[in-house]
């Protein structure tokens, strides 16, 4: 019960690595808050939380949108009266692999990575700075601290995520604390089309140490510690949880 008595907003909660955070820190004994713009998905994990026995808000929201980043932290406080915990989970990859994307596909992915790690964490700063345990999780990637992922707009919304990161690390100190978790490729919906592709598969896991691919449910490990009282002593950190991919 590492989350007893905090209360968290968990952006991109209908799908993958968003879900299984949701579903982490309410087991942990959080409140919890599960936004996305797909309804449908953001419900089933709500009601999968309150099934379980635990306390959950389901909130249709686009997180690059920021009358609905506002309402997002009204609707938490409205239900559970505090917030201390903020993830942005909630991205996109690139449509396609292209070394030079056209304008428009570029500035979709970094608005939904970046702005959409940005705008929540501005909606939910002075909620998180009242409770006096606030802290923020958000995504970045390996490929937000090197290169190789065939997408420009991806490395750099991701990059960008873990320059945020330290940024308002200092900034929001000492109230809040901001750290971010850098994935290696996980088995999400997001990277089901990649890893249809044997070949791709192939090459990708020479790069591995650990010889395999993620799951959602250790990177809600690592979140879940960087969001508990445990890491306490710990902000401004890009935390990559890789399999060692960065290592190499």
């Amino acid at each position: 019960m590492r989350m007893q008595g905090k209360v968290a907003i968990v952006t991109g909660a209908a799908s993958g690595i968003g879900r299984a955070t949701a579903l982490r820190l309410a087991i942990e004994g959080a409140a919890v808050a599960c936004v996305d713009r797909a309804r449908d998905g953001a419900t089933r994990t709500a009601r999968e939380i309150e099934a379980a026995g635990g306390r959950a808000l389901s909130v249709l929201a686009d997180v690059t949108d920021e009358r609905d980043c506002a309402r997002i932290v009204d609707e938490t406080l409205a239900r559970f009266a505090r917030l201390t915990t903020l993830v942005n989970a909630a991205g996109v990859g690139p449509a396609a692999v292209d070394v030079a994307p056209p304008p428009d596909e570029f500035r979709r992915v970094v608005e939904i990575n970046l702005t959409g790690t940005y705008l929540p964490s501005r909606a939910a700063l002075e909620a998180l700075r009242a409770s006096g345990t606030g802290s923020i999780t958000n995504l970045s990637s390996i490929y937000g601290l090197v290169g190789g992922s065939r997408a420009p707009s991806y490395a750099a919304s991701k990059g960008g995520v873990a320059n945020l990161t330290r940024q308002l690390a200092l900034s929001w100190a000492p109230q809040v604390r901001v750290n971010c978790i850098c994935p290696g490729v996980i088995e999400t919906p997001l990277t089901a089309s990649l890893l249809s592709d044997a070949s791709w598969v192939e090459a990708a896991l020479l790069k591995y140490p650990l010889a395999r691919f993620g799951q959602p449910e250790e990177i809600a490990s690592a979140i879940l510690y960087l969001a508990s009282d445990e890491a306490s002593w710990v902000t401004g950190v890009a935390l990559p949880v890789d399999g060692g991919y960065t290592a190499i």
